[in-house]
């Protein structure tokens, strides 16, 4: 199957586990249905604006579209999201939640980055309280 045909068949895919049927797939992308039907059948290529859209209405990452189209490469050492894209092992639905969890995670810790002297005192607490023992913590009596 060509690259467009794997593509169409992954944006199929995903509308039928969403549940959605092609008409309202098309309204909440923002793009014609007669168009849609052609993306899904591998007979057009949209651009990468319309796969954003597509991705949104879907709940599918930009990434994950992109990768899909081919307008991003898959490297050998290009990290989570290509290590993700280039298992065979998982599924597209799996690929998926994997890449929305990683992202999720990426996500809340630039929110909440420690500063250096954070990570300091953090490794400091770590450190003591994984090398305490019941002796050092004795319990309590009641």
């Amino acid at each position: 199957m060509s690259a467009l045909g794997d593509l169409g068949e992954f944006i199929r895919e995903q509308r039928r586990n969403a549940q959605i049927s092609l008409r309202q797939l098309a309204q909440l992308a923002g793009v014609s249905n007669p168009y849609l039907s052609q993306i899904e059948r591998g007979l057009r290529k949209p651009s990468a604006e319309v796969l954003q859209q597509i991705g949104n209405a879907l709940r599918i990452s930009t990434p994950v579209m992109y990768l899909r189209a081919g307008l991003l490469e898959v490297v050998e050492s290009g990290g989570v999201l290509a290590a993700i894209a280039a298992d065979d092992d998982l599924n597209d639905r799996q690929k998926q939640v994997l890449v929305e969890i990683y992202e999720t995670f990426r996500r809340e810790n630039a929110g909440a980055r420690p500063t250096s002297t954070d990570q300091s005192a953090t490794q400091s607490a770590t450190q003591n309280t994984s090398g305490a023992t019941s002796a050092d913590h004795p319990a309590k009596e009641s």
